[in-house]
């Protein structure tokens, strides 16, 4: 079997396993059914994700020129605090921004390599915990938009990482933690007029990923530098897909790449 298509973040429903496709054009491909399996990776050229040109990816498969302009790459995307669509103030396209800054969004405690904080689209739940690994998760704070949300965050991790070590993710280096206690102890540090937003009975959420075999050593593949790559495929976590002899391949870095993808 041999597809083609440019790399986008896969796909993802949180089932008794969690199940993940590779979606391209003509093709929804499920990556689980190629567990212990020999995979090949070609890569082919470039595809921005907003203008489709076969120019370098900049970051978060943009190309460096849409990347500087398109509303979905603003930087209250990364720094939710900076939102300002509440206020009527535009950054690069005010509808945009409204749209996507005033609905319910969700302040969390993820575990994937330690407990960390984080801020999501309530639309995004449990996809983003998903796709961060996080075997264990638990809303915190409701908020209607992201300003406060971002607010909330930024407040907490003065108290809590906001990061997650990849490679302890992926090696499966965990610890359960009772994430509701964390989120009790936390509640003092939310800002006031975050506060009425508190949700103090949510509850967590596992996860489980198809994974037949964890790392203990990891080398991190970089398809545009090897330009191919071919092993047996042990497991899927997070957006990585994991080989063989610790080879990792992180999917979401790697949108805007066209690839041939084939099964041996």
């Amino acid at each position: 079997m041999q597809y083609r298509g440019v790399l986008k973040k896969m796909k993802t429903e949180n089932n008794e396993e969690v199940d993940y496709f590779l979606d391209f054009e003509n093709d929804i491909i499920h990556m689980n059914q190629f567990l212990d399996k020999e995979l090949a990776f070609y890569f082919v050229e470039y595809q921005c994700l907003n203008c489709s040109k076969n120019k370098k990816i900049f970051r978060q498969g943009f190309c460096y020129d849409c990347f500087q302009s398109i509303p979905n790459a603003g930087e209250w995307i990364m720094h939710p605090e900076l939102s300002k669509a509440h206020l009527d103030e535009e950054d690069r396209d005010l509808v945009y921004e409204k749209k996507v800054q005033m609905q319910p969004h969700v302040v969390y405690l993820a575990n994937s390599s330690n407990v960390k904080v984080g801020v999501t689209r309530k639309t995004q739940i449990p996809t983003r915990w998903i796709d961060q690994g996080a075997h264990e998760a638990i809303a915190i704070l409701e908020a209607p938009n992201r300003y406060l949300a971002g607010i909330t965050e930024v407040a907490l991790k003065e108290h809590i990482a906001d990061k997650t070590n990849w490679r302890t993710m992926l090696k499966n280096e965990i610890e359960d933690k009772n994430l509701a206690e964390t989120r009790d102890v936390l509640k003092e540090f939310i800002p006031d007029e975050a506060k009425p937003y508190f949700l103090d009975e949510s509850e967590e959420i596992h996860i489980n990923f198809p994974v037949l075999e964890y790392p203990t050593k990891l080398k991190s593949l970089n398809l545009e530098k090897n330009n191919n790559f071919k092993g047996k495929l042990k497991g899927i976590k997070g957006q990585y897909l994991i080989f063989e002899n610790g080879v990792v391949f992180n999917i979401r870095n790697s949108e805007g790449l066209v690839i041939d993808f084939e099964v041996k």
